[in-house]
């Protein structure tokens, strides 16, 4: 598949790739406003524990924080990589490939560093079901993502 050929499944993996970051960072979203309203308490007469981390999610385990932040971070990068790609697939043009393509491939490595969160996470067990909700999206993601990435590949220079 070459040239206008691939421009409805850029166009679909877009959407679904959108839809899916956003529901990333609504999850992640709830996730550090519960770590802040529920977080780590201490008293003014009170030290910090010898192994206190700032980075603590009451819901989780011990990757539970790193993996919110880079979560919402794939996310943000991820939603706003589909600007520059909604710009190409209208256009569909070589001189608009680069910017998609280097947005999407920013996008897809925070993806891919915020799964590898994931499954540490899912080998330290200790979790709920929403945070299970946001690694089974971001496994699905780092797919998706880098089909998009091929996918607007696909343009061609005209003959």
């Amino acid at each position: 598949m070459a040239g206008e050929q691939m421009k409805p499944a850029a166009s679909l993996l877009l959407v679904l790739n959108f839809c899916m970051y956003v529901i990333v960072l609504a999850i992640g979203g709830w996730a550090m406003n519960r770590a802040i309203d529920h977080g780590f308490e201490i008293g003014p007469d009170l030290k910090l524990p010898a192994h206190f981390s700032p980075i603590y999610f009451p819901m989780g385990n011990a990757a539970t924080g790193f993996f919110v932040t880079f979560a919402l971070l794939a996310g943000v990068v991820g939603a706003a990589s589909t600007i520059s790609g909604l710009t190409h697939i209208r256009s569909w043009t070589v001189g608009s490939l680069p910017p998609a393509a280097a947005a999407a491939t920013i996008a897809w490595t925070l993806t891919v560093l915020a799964m590898g969160f994931a499954w540490k996470e899912i080998e330290l067990h200790v979790r709920n079901a929403k945070l299970r909700t946001m690694e089974a999206f971001l496994i699905i993601l780092s797919v998706t993502q880098l089909l998009y990435i091929v996918a607007v590949h696909g343009v061609r220079k005209p003959s």
